[in-house]
């Protein structure tokens, strides 16, 4: 080697800074003495001077943000730099690629130097130099490639637009929101979510909401979105206040994915489309949209997979938040907001999330997204950040300065770690392993010797009160002079001059159509599981052997087949009612989340579901009937065949109408089926079987009982020729039983109906 570097003579004692992902000849050696570093690399036998870099010191700031201090280090810290390269590139074929990621976020981004210590005084801010001729051989790079990968990305997400995106910023400004604490004994008692967050977000950004549980990002995004209704503070859209006409260039991405279990990927988007895509689009059009939206998710080879569920096997995590994703994508959204789109997925599937989101982002959209701790790679991608601590902002700008940020006002890492992973320690007020800034120090305990003895270190309230102090004299009151002073961006794109709404989607009658066609799809795996039919065709088994040839010559074995009967009104109220009570209270997340949006009616919804539990509930019970009735041998004629089955569905259909009350009534599982169980006891003891003399003031209840109408049409049918006997007289008219089940069937639907256009769907689920 032609020159060597003798380490020794230059630090003596010091250390040279060994970075990771690099040649082990590949050292970053600071120059001591200089206000700007130099960066070296020794290849062979010769030394080449790659280029000039600046590398920053944590401490950047000369006077403290809270008391106006010079900034310093205690003696106990190392101190800290960062490497900020511009742009580097290989000279060969055998070289490395870049040495280091462009922001602290890359990796390796931060780097610790122990022992050795860098006045703040002595850091120079000049702009870094660039290489005339790198630059030049890139420029002849790009005008080769004209267009990267992300780029071509991003024009094909133009491609499957259906009209151009509205571009749309979003400013916010001290918005603070609070909420009032239930179960206190001060009625007025209230707990503050947002302490006055500020910020931006630009089209073709990402914005991240990032910190710790319960620091806010969630109500903060959609207080942004317009779910949640704003309290205090200024929310803009290109500078206009929101309203109804923004609700359809709102994409929204719950935490927990929201879909139906037993559709397939295809299914799913497509019925999507058909509902929420403009009427001005054929069936065809639309279908082909669902369709180029899975080829620009990456879903073509799950397209014919169920989603699955918790207990239902389907695709993997990370496809089915992309096919929640592109639920919302299918109209075009100017804005899109995501709850956390990457928890519980591998570092790789969030990284092609995000990823999405960023070329997404580059067709033109604003995406604001809540973030709790990525990886670096993820990091990387956001544009701008809001660091936010107990509701409080900590930092908001770009992404890439927030390590910057931080080491200006003295708190730096004291070993290389994630920058997410720094952040989420600040958020919460964990400064351990990171240098303590000067001015906290100080304001804990005055000389350094007790703080190190007797002192473990500052409490987490303390750290945050000091972050937010830092942020409000630092950065909110220059971003709230950037806020009250920004003009349009787009004169054009103004919040007056967009339509009122888009045009409308499927009509009334294409609604129930297609609600009812995927309901059909979803419901069909319920009723007719496995399980489902052993249970009624074991039981039809069961009662047609113990009823085996029953014969009712013998007055004494008429009570025999009364019985049966009995039994009959029993289990036929009991199956479909419980079945029932869990549709609403288990669809109502999917109900909010598509109501919300405006998808469909609630009239097509209400009337497609009952349609198609009419449809399935026919099938069972002519099976069940089939084989008990021949098998028991009740009266072999086809009329009365005919009657007693009609009987039957007539009590399904009542019984179901209650059930969906009952449910639409408590949305909750575990109520409701208390309430029913009680219900339908006391409709079973009322029925007539049991008890024939019913006390006066208990008497109104067999006349609301669905087993009591229906035994007595059993009974009628089975046995008009007896006049009576002891369960009561079977020659009068059918017509009252008859109407008082049709006034059920209609009047317990209606009151489902009733009960779901009051319940307040909140969007919190």
């Amino acid at each position: 080697m032609e020159q060597e570097l003798d380490l020794s003579k230059r630090f003596g004692k010091k250390e040279a800074v060994i970075i990771q992902n690099i040649d082990k000849d590949e050292i970053f050696i600071p120059e001591k003495n200089s206000n700007t570093f130099y960066t070296r690399k020794i290849e062979g036998n010769k030394m080449t001077e790659k280029s000039l870099i600046k590398m920053r010191s944590m401490d950047l700031a000369k006077e403290s943000p809270v008391h106006g201090k010079s900034l310093r280090h205690a003696k106990s810290f190392s101190s800290h730099f960062i490497i900020n390269i511009d742009e580097m590139t290989s000279d060969g074929d055998n070289e490395k690629g870049a040495l280091i990621n462009k922001t602290s976020s890359g990796n390796m981004g931060i780097f610790s130097c122990d022992r050795s210590y860098i006045s703040s005084s002595s850091i120079s801010t000049e702009a870094m130099l660039e290489n005339s001729q790198k630059r030049n051989n890139i420029s002849e790079l790009k005008a080769s490639c004209p267009m990267d990968q992300e780029d071509q990305n991003s024009c094909s997400w133009r491609g499957i637009q259906i009209e151009p995106t509205l571009r749309i910023r979003v400013e916010f400004q001290d918005v603070k929101y609070t909420v009032a604490l239930k179960g206190v004994e001060n009625s007025n008692a209230e707990k503050c979510i947002l302490q006055g967050v500020s910020g931006s977000a630009c089209p073709g950004e990402i914005l991240a909401l990032m910190g710790p549980s319960g620091g806010g990002k969630t109500t903060l995004l959609k207080l942004l979105s317009g779910k949640v209704k704003n309290d205090s503070g200024m929310i803009t859209y290109n500078d206009q206040p929101y309203n109804k006409s923004l609700k359809q260039r709102i994409g929204f991405v719950l935490q927990d994915d929201v879909v139906f279990h037993h559709l397939t990927v295809k299914e799913t988007l497509t019925y999507a489309a058909l509902l929420r895509l403009p009427n001005t689009l054929s069936k065809e059009q639309k279908k082909e949209r669902a369709i180029r939206v899975i080829d620009e998710l990456g879903l073509e080879r799950c397209q014919d997979t169920i989603i699955g569920g918790a207990f239902v096997r389907g695709i993997s995590g990370g496809e089915r938040k992309r096919v929640c994703i592109g639920n919302e994508i299918l109209l075009n959204p100017s804005l899109l907001f995501l709850d956390e789109p990457t928890s519980g997925l591998d570092s790789t599937t969030a990284l092609r999330i995000m990823q999405m989101l960023s070329n997404i982002a580059k067709a033109g959209k604003t995406v604001i997204t809540t973030i709790h701790q990525p990886s670096s790679r993820l990091f990387s991608r956001f544009d701008k950040l809001i660091l936010l601590g107990q509701g409080s902002s900590l930092y908001f700008g770009k992404a890439s300065e927030a390590m910057l940020y931080f080491s200006s006002i003295g708190c730096s890492p004291l070993i290389a770690m994630n920058p997410a992973e720094f952040l989420i320690d600040i958020a919460n007020g964990n400064i351990t392993e990171k240098s303590i800034p000067s001015d906290l120090e100080d304001k804990l305990s005055p000389g350094n010797h007790h703080f190190k003895s007797q002192y473990e270190g500052p409490s987490p309230a303390d750290v945050h009160e000091y972050f937010v102090g830092a942020y409000e004299s630092r950065v909110a009151k220059i971003e709230k002079i950037k806020f009250l002073n920004h003009r349009l961006i787009e004169k054009d794109s103004e919040v007056q001059n967009w339509p009122n709404s888009r045009d409308s989607g499927a009509t009334w009658c294409q609604q129930f159509s297609i609600l009812f066609t995927r309901s059909l799809k979803e419901r069909s795996h319920e009723y007719f599981s496995s399980l489902r039919i052993t249970q009624v065709i074991a039981t039809a088994i069961i009662v047609g052997l113990l009823w085996w040839h029953s014969d009712i010559s013998p007055p004494k074995r008429v009570s025999d087949q009364a019985g049966l009967l009995f039994f009959i009104s029993v289990f036929w109220a009991f199956l479909p009612l419980f079945t029932a009570i869990f549709t609403f209270p288990q669809e109502r997340a999917m109900l909010v989340k598509e109501r919300s949006v405006n998808m469909y009616k609630l009239s097509a919804y209400f009337i497609a579901r009952i349609t198609t539990d009419l449809f399935l509930d026919l099938v069972l019970p002519v099976t069940f009937l089939v084989i008990v009735y021949f098998m028991v041998r009740l009266k072999l004629t086809f009329n009365a065949f005919s009657l007693t089955l009609l009987t039957i569905l007539l009590s399904i259909i009542a019984a179901q109408g209650l059930g969906l009350a009952i449910g639409a009534a408590f949305m909750d599982v575990k109520k409701a089926t208390t309430f029913a169980s009680v219900t339908l006891m006391a409709f079973m003891l009322s029925g007539g079987f049991f008890l024939q003399e019913v006390p006066a003031f208990m008497s109104w209840v067999r006349y609301i009982s669905i087993n009591y109408h229906t035994y007595r049409l059993l009974l009628k049918i089975q046995y008009n020729s007896l006049r009576s006997f002891k369960y009561g007289s079977v020659n009068d008219s059918s017509a009252v039983e008859v109407g008082a089940m049709l006034v059920m069937v209609i009047g317990y639907r209606m009151l489902a109906y009733i009960l779901l256009r009051k319940m307040k769907l909140r969007t919190s689920t």
